[in-house]
């Protein structure tokens, strides 16, 4: 059986199981997990550690991924997939997003949001030390934090004006942010940002420091009163 459809699988299954996976197994997880997404680790390492959290799924939640008859997932389900396949999907989840539910903390995967976390994390952003290098402050109320590979905060860099060699936060990315509740929902601001807008005729972040500052945060304001 290909290991990384068990993961893919236990990404399509999270909201059953969740609550039960604690301690220890949790975190020999996540261990095994941080070695499959580790960006230029031989796939024979991959493979490996894919195998074990495959396993210790099945040895924890023998009723969701045993194989058995009486599993949730039984009946083939998890071996249609080609065992040549390096890294396949189970119901348009991957293993990547096992990774992010547990590891990263939030709810950005699967066929629909999956896609979209991938676009605006490939989107250049700085890390907070790294922001704290540039004379940015990563703490700063309203700014747009991702969470990136392991939890770890991706700053847009649109929401900054480079001053030289320092970073300062824009003020109508502050005031719009504000609109958009981006400490609340940091991923519906980053795509409010990031996406074309009808009203705006492009991505509202290309229209920083062309002199539009009043209309895009009125265009977010006025959005917002209309949801």
């Amino acid at each position: 059986m290909n290991p990384y459809v068990v993961l893919a699988a236990a990404a399509a299954a999270w909201d059953r199981f969740a609550a039960r996976l604690t301690g220890p197994p949790r975190d020999r997880l996540a261990e095994l997990l941080a070695v499959v997404r580790r960006r230029g680790a031989a796939e024979t390492e991959r493979r490996e550690a894919a195998e074990r959290a495959a396993e210790l799924l099945r040895e924890r939640f023998p009723e969701e991924f045993g194989g058995g008859p009486d599993a949730r997932l039984a009946g083939g389900l998890l071996d249609v997939v080609a065992d040549t396949d390096p890294h396949p999907a189970y119901r348009g989840f991957s293993a990547e997003d096992f990774a992010v539910l547990l590891m990263d903390g939030h709810r950005m995967v699967g066929p629909v949001l999956g896609p979209v976390r991938e676009r605006l994390l490939a989107e250049p952003a700085w890390d907070a030390d790294a922001l704290a290098r540039q004379g940015g402050d990563p703490e700063l109320p309203a700014l747009i934090r991702l969470p990136g590979e392991g939890g770890r905060r991706r700053l847009p860099r649109f929401q900054f004006d480079l001053d030289g060699d320092e970073a300062a936060a824009r003020p109508v990315v502050l005031e719009v942010n504000a609109y958009l509740a981006a400490d609340r929902d940091p991923w519906g601001a980053a795509d409010w940002w990031l996406s074309d807008n009808a009203w705006l005729g492009t991505r509202p972040a290309r229209l920083l420091g062309a002199g539009k500052d009043r209309q895009l945060a009125d265009t977010a304001r006025l959005l917002m009163e209309e949801g």
